[in-house]
């Protein structure tokens, strides 16, 4: 996976760091930080299975890659 900004189905972006594995499962974690303001974020890292985050949502992407940062 590419890290970078990724445009969520909804439209906000997010910049996604790296994939991280979780030690007592194995599952892989889409590692990120939300590019808009959350109202009552106390941290601005955030992590979401890769399985869910590949998923699709009605046949489109939940996720498309925007581009690189700079």
């Amino acid at each position: 996976m590419k890290s970078g900004v990724y445009r969520h189905y909804k439209g906000h972006l997010y910049l996604v760091l790296g994939v991280a594995r979780q030690t007592e499962t194995d599952e892989e974690l889409v590692i990120y930080v939300p590019l808009y303001d959350l109202p009552g974020a106390g941290l601005p890292l955030q992590a979401r299975p890769r399985k869910i985050w590949d998923e699709p949502v009605d046949g489109k992407p939940r996720f498309e890659y925007v581009g690189e940062t700079r």
